[in-house]
C-alpha cells in the first residue's frame, strides 16, 4: 500500500511540474480568472506547502515550516522558481514515503483541528487533495492560455510497473 501511494504522489507531482512548464511565460500562472479564487501559481504553492508540511515535515522530519497564508498571497514567482519548489516537494515526498515503515499506515495520525485518523487514510486524503487541485490547475492553465493541450497528468504507465 505504501509503495502504491508513493507511485500516485510521484506521478501527480510529475504532472504538477508538467502543468507549470506548459504556461508560456512567467506571468500567466498568476493571472486571475473571474469566478476562480486562486491563480495557478497559488495552487502550485498550496500543493507544495501542503505536501512538504504534511508528508515531508510530519513524517520525514524535514523541518519545513509552512506558511499557509503565503501560499495564497505570494505572487510573481517565475515558472523556474515554481518548478524548483515542485521538485523540492517531490524529493521530500519520495524520500519520506520511501523510508516509512509500512506499519505506520495503521498508526494514529493527528489532523488539523485536534482530530485523529489512521495514517494510511490521511495519506490517501492528501493524494486526493493533490489530484483535486491538479485538475483545477489544468483548467486554469487552459483558460488563461487558450491552449487545450494536455499535460498528460494521468498516465497509466506508472501503475503498470507496480
Amino acid at each position: 500500500m505504501l509503495s502504491h501511494l508513493e507511485t500516485l504522489f510521484l506521478r501527480d507531482l510529475d504532472g504538477l511540474r508538467a502543468e507549470v512548464e506548459l504556461y508560456p511565460d512567467d506571468d500567466t500562472p498568476w493571472q486571475a480568472v473571474p469566478g476562480c479564487p486562486n491563480s495557478g501559481g497559488n495552487l502550485v504553492l498550496h500543493l507544495v506547502g501542503n505536501l512538504r508540511h504534511f508528508i515531508g515535515a510530519k513524517f520525514g522530519g524535514t523541518g519545513y515550516l509552512r506558511n499557509r497564508d503565503a501560499e495564497f498571497s505570494t505572487t510573481g514567482l517565475s515558472r523556474q522558481e515554481l518548478v524548483g519548489l515542485v521538485d523540492k516537494a517531490r524529493s521530500e515526498v519520495a524520500t519520506t514515503l520511501g523510508s516509512l515503515d509500512p506499519a505506520v499506515l495503521a498508526a494514529p495520525c493527528e489532523l488539523p483541528g485536534n482530530r485523529v485518523t489512521v495514517t494510511g487514510l490521511w495519506l490517501m486524503h492528501l493524494s486526493v487533495h493533490l489530484g483535486y487541485h491538479l485538475g483545477q490547475l489544468d483548467y486554469h492553465r487552459r483558460t488563461v492560455t487558450g491552449n487545450p493541450a494536455s499535460a498528460g497528468m494521468l498516465p497509466l504507465q506508472p501503475l503498470a510497473s507496480v
